[in-house]
């Protein structure tokens, strides 16, 4: 079977991606460090490719990341 590649992820899912606990996770997001989700019919995510760009520099953390 074929597997798709996840573009947007929970919240668990994004903070493994990073490698911290949820709690830290959504410390960072609360912060304006990382950015809030999205809202996909009413569920949190967040975009991988986001995700990817912060942790590889291409994306800037200057805490301007609206909460």
């Amino acid at each position: 079977m074929r597997r798709h590649e996840q573009i947007a992820v929970r919240e668990r899912t994004a903070a493994a991606m990073l490698d911290m606990t949820p709690a830290e996770f959504r410390r960072l997001v609360d912060g304006g460090h990382l950015p809030p989700p999205k809202s996909i019919g009413g569920l949190p995510r967040w975009e991988t490719s986001t995700l990817r760009r912060i942790i590889s520099g291409e994306a800037a953390d200057d805490g301007d990341f609206e909460t």
